[in-house]
């Protein structure tokens, strides 16, 4: 039986567990926190993004820039894991069955998210149920080129000429069910005219095909063809976003020029599983959005034709969506299916 050794001082076995129940305060003072904020030790490793392409591609420069900012700020490498195959579908299971802990994360884009739900029906993956959108990167504009023999010099004079030539001018693109394919068949049903696709894999022949003649007009990605509209080598109709170019304030946009509101880029943005705690989910937002504000970067993106707009994820989600749908009406319009 506890007894007290003088007037006022506790029993022996009553201090014993007081001290036992401060000291395993402290103890799991840390855990508790830690459960309680899942982000507040995050990252404790090195971060593992998912490129779903092969490397050496936009999504690379993207993520290495982005990447750099981040390591320095938390002093955890991005570690980036190339899985190209099956038109991003392979990366993208691969990163919807990760750990939900930040620790691995995956590159989407226009066509991984927006497009290729509609056009394939065995994706593996669902681009909403399977993942939360973290922040989104970078837009980049299409710019529609043509030979220089092509009797068309904007796209008020390319219209005119396609619907005195229904059928016959053709345009070249990046592979079918591409943004830069269905950047063509938005403007076919925007500007009444039927232009005809000339699918490549890949930009490099497209672009090698119409610097030859071969085909007249090519829609792709402003930096694969900017230095050849520099040389006058291909000459420039028209940019697809809503805004110019700080890489090419020359080119016109679509909009102005005679079809307002016309407004499409490629985009690029970071995932993660569906059941990562909004904690972290908050915390990367928050540091990848700070990287994008950082003038050097949105110069150095700015040089190459990539625009940084940041946004919160509940707004990259809202935007994703309405990406979707748009694809979604112009996919069934224009009646692409089995690619």
């Amino acid at each position: 039986m506890d007894t007290p050794s003088h007037t006022g001082a506790l029993p022996r076995r009553t201090l014993l567990r007081a001290l036992g129940a401060t000291a395993a305060a402290a103890w799991a003072g840390p855990q508790a926190l830690a459960q309680s904020d899942p982000a507040a030790n995050y990252p404790n490793k090195p971060i593992r993004v998912i490129i779903p392409f092969v490397a050496g591609g936009s999504g690379d420069t993207v993520i290495r820039a982005v990447g750099l900012r981040l390591t320095a700020a938390w002093g955890h490498q991005i570690v980036i894991d190339n899985r190209a195959g099956a038109s991003g579908a392979l990366g993208l299971q691969v990163a919807s069955k990760s750990p939900p802990d930040g620790h691995t994360l995956v590159l989407g884009t226009s066509s991984t998210h927006a497009i290729n739900p509609h056009l394939q029906q065995d994706l593996g993956y669902d681009a909403f149920r399977d993942f939360a959108p973290v922040a989104m990167l970078i837009t980049a504009p299409n710019v529609m080129v043509a030979h220089p023999s092509l009797p068309a010099n904007n796209l008020r004079e390319l219209i005119a000429l396609a619907k005195s030539q229904p059928g016959k001018l053709s345009f070249a693109s990046n592979g079918a069910g591409t943004v830069s394919h269905l950047s063509g068949e938005l403007l076919n049903s925007e500007a009444m005219i039927k232009l005809l696709h000339i699918p490549y894999k890949g930009a490099g022949q497209a672009v090698n095909d119409v610097l030859g003649g071969h085909v007249p007009l090519l829609i792709g990605a402003l930096p694969t063809t900017l230095s050849h509209v520099n040389a006058g080598r291909l000459k420039a109709i028209g940019v697809t976003t809503a805004q110019r170019s700080p890489a090419a304030p020359a080119i016109p946009t679509f909009a102005e020029s005679g079809l307002p509101g016309f407004d499409v880029g490629q985009w690029f943005g970071i995932f993660a599983p569906p059941t990562t705690p909004r904690e972290i989910l908050g915390k990367l937002n928050q540091e990848i959005n700070r990287a994008l504000n950082q003038a050097e970067l949105k110069a150095e993106f700015a040089r190459v034709g990539f625009d940084t707009t940041p946004r919160s994820a509940a707004e990259f989600n809202t935007y994703m969506r309405a990406e979707s749908a748009r694809w979604a009406k112009v996919i069934k319009e224009a009646d692409i299916r089995g690619i």
